[in-house]
């Protein structure tokens, strides 16, 4: 016992803090892994933005040469 406290009373509190170290870790991973998934679902939908606008400008073109 140090400072008449259990030793049982340190480790709660050692995990404690190793608990929140983990958490704030896990939301760190989880928070860049939907910034990587928000990102390329950007591309995804600029792609598709831009092929549409390639289809059209190739219709308009169409309908003019007649």
């Amino acid at each position: 016992m140090l400072f008449g406290i259990p030793i049982w009373v340190y480790f709660c509190i050692i995990f404690i803090f190793i608990s929140g170290y983990m958490a704030i870790r896990a939301m760190r991973a989880e928070h860049d892994l939907e910034q990587q998934f928000i990102e390329k679902e950007g591309q995804v939908y600029l792609k598709r933005m831009e092929n549409e606008k390639e289809r059209r400008a190739k219709k308009d073109k169409a309908m003019m040469s007649e």
